[in-house]
């Protein structure tokens, strides 16, 4: 059976419900194809930054003139991206998040403090751009909530934890902000209890937002209808064939954004190095490639393949954790298989997996070369323990057997227990916390510059002193947490144009097709700039894409 719309959007993440959200609001007529019988995909499992230059929600707290700044930053970090598409990105995002703002119920927030990723470089900003969404109140999208993809770790209704929050809870009771904090949340979670809210916050309350504006515009979605292939009419793509043989037409065009190939294990196996692969993903599972396979065969190049939103994570048993604040508290070093470190063990998520492989963006001359820094442990002691949360374990409380057991995390009276369990050199080990305890005595990494950018510092502890990212591992038990290339879904994808059109290897575009979110190679390139630098693009191509497909409409209404 064949069915028509203006446009056809395949994913509900961010790009694809902005992008539908955008279409409707132009007066096309859209629908939205989820393979999944959950919506909201990576995005609902994530912690719902957004990193938009000039968005409305943080505009009273960057300086005049940021936005130049902010185009400075990107392209001094950014590699392999058509410098018109940074522009673009910067040019036309608070344009695109006041349209979504004033189109769904999207409601963000400045996240005070959290850093740009590379504050020091030209034009970063120590303050940070990251904005984060409110908390929502479930209620207000009725039956969807039932089938929204929850976040990819649990936390109850109506208990929510902000990134402004988490920053202070990580160093439990060390600052003040910490119980103030821990009593906003419970605060927060009795007010919507006497209210009878149904609260949802980080990815969750972004895609629920943005849920209202897709209900508002009337706009069907399609749980549970994966896509088989494109539709393509004398070179121009006119829509998508469905797995249950049906086709849904596209006069004005077709939206993928349905992620990467987060887990297709061929894909992974081809473009990536081990470890890396689908049981390190927290994306969400039907994020198999299937929009990146289907424009390959209408004639799309691709880019960045052979990289991943990486997330340095604890493989425990109900699966990996990414370990975000935990690499950054005083007290705790990373070290490889010689029991040496490599690395700022602070570095952002991206870039530290990428030390873990040990090779340029985490590539080396083939997928299967064993990775250089592979396998590697967060070492800590006693005292980090007493002091800070780790992998949601309050301080001072004991990490469960059942970690233990799995070999996920390793527990010693000494170093030298602690060396032969894990398998690396006693003298190697002692050696190298011997060397960073007079750097934390000091209060300067001579060896990795651990502390000195104030991203650093954000997950540090400001209590610690001389410096909030460095701490000594002296008192005993101590504790190995191994660590592992995970990721927050995969960064290759089809190669795209400033208005996210699908392009061939010869720079021209694909009638009728466009890409957005992980289905399109990302414009952060190898790198990532900031908190929401995944989420703040997609959204913004996603609209981006819709506004091309209305723009042919205008066109062709002239003629």
């Amino acid at each position: 059976m064949d069915e028509t719309f203006d446009v056809v959007v395949v994913g509900s993440g961010a790009a694809g419900l902005a992008a539908a959200i955008t279409a409707a609001g132009h007066g096309l007529s859209v629908v939205v194809l989820e393979k999944s019988e959950r919506w909201g995909g990576t995005t609902a499992r994530s912690g719902g930054g957004v990193w938009v230059p000039g968005n409305p929600a943080i505009q009273d707290h960057v300086p005049a003139g940021d936005l130049g700044e902010a185009r400075r930053y990107l392209h001094a970090i950014v590699d392999e991206v058509d410098p018109a598409r940074i522009d673009t990105f910067v040019d036309r995002g608070a344009e695109a998040m006041g349209y979504l703002a004033d189109h769904s119920a999207l409601d963000l927030a400045w996240v005070r403090g959290y850093a740009d990723y590379f504050p020091e470089a030209p034009g970063g900003r120590a303050a940070g751009r990251s904005a984060e969404p409110r908390p929502f109140d479930a209620r207000r999208i009725g039956d969807d909530l039932a089938t929204m993809e929850p976040f990819y770790t649990k936390t109850p209704l109506n208990v929510v934890v902000l990134q402004s929050d988490y920053r202070w809870l990580s160093t439990g009771r060390r600052h003040w902000r910490g119980p103030l904090h821990m009593a906003r949340i419970g605060l927060r979670f009795a007010w919507a209890r006497l209210r009878r809210r149904r609260l949802v916050g980080l990815g969750s309350a972004l895609v629920a937002s943005l849920m209202v504006g897709v209900r508002e515009a009337g706009i069907p979605l399609r749980l549970g209808t994966a896509m088989a292939g494109l539709v393509e009419d004398d070179g121009r793509v006119v829509g998508v064939r469905t797995g249950g043989g049906d086709r849904v037409l596209a006069r004005r065009g077709v939206v993928l954004a349905c992620g990467g190939f987060d887990h297709d294990a061929e894909l992974r196996r081809t473009h990536q190095r081990r470890p890396a692969g689908p049981e390190l993903s927290l994306g969400v599972a039907t994020n198999t490639g299937d929009g990146i396979r289907a424009a390959q065969v209408a004639g799309a190049a691709t880019d960045l393949m052979d990289d991943a939103w990486w997330a340095p994570s604890i493989p425990l048993p109900k699966g990996p954790w990414f370990a975000l604040s935990e690499r950054s508290l005083p007290g705790g070093i990373i070290v490889n298989r010689h029991g040496e470190r490599f690395m700022n063990e602070s570095l952002p998520y991206v870039e530290a997996t990428h030390r873990m492989f040990g090779g340029t963006h985490g590539r080396g001359t083939g997928p299967d070369d064993d990775a250089e820094n592979l396998p590697c442990w967060l070492v800590f002691d006693q005292t980090y323990r007493d002091r800070y949360l780790f992998a949601g374990v309050q301080p001072g409380r004991a990490l469960p057997k059942s970690w233990l057991a799995s070999g996920a995390i390793t527990k010693a009276g000494s170093l030298d227990e602690l060396a032969a369990a894990i398998g690396v050199p006693a003298a190697g080990l002692a050696a190298t916390v011997a060397r960073f305890n007079g750097f934390a005595a000091e209060g300067v990494d001579h060896d990795h510059h651990r502390g000195e950018s104030a991203y650093d510092h954000y997950y540090g502890d400001l209590t610690n002193k001389p410096n909030p990212s460095l701490g000594p591992i002296a008192k005993g038990p101590f504790y190995a947490a191994r660590m592992v290339p995970a990721d927050l879904g995969t960064k290759g994808g089809i190669r795209t144009d400033p208005r996210a059109r699908a392009l061939r290897a010869d720079g021209t575009p694909i009638p009728g097709l466009y890409a957005a979110g992980n289905t399109s190679a990302a414009v952060m390139g190898h790198t990532y700039a900031g908190p929401g630098a995944t989420i703040g693009p997609a959204l913004v191509f996603g609209y981006l894409a819709a506004l091309d497909c209305a723009a042919v409409r205008q066109d062709e209404a002239h003629d």
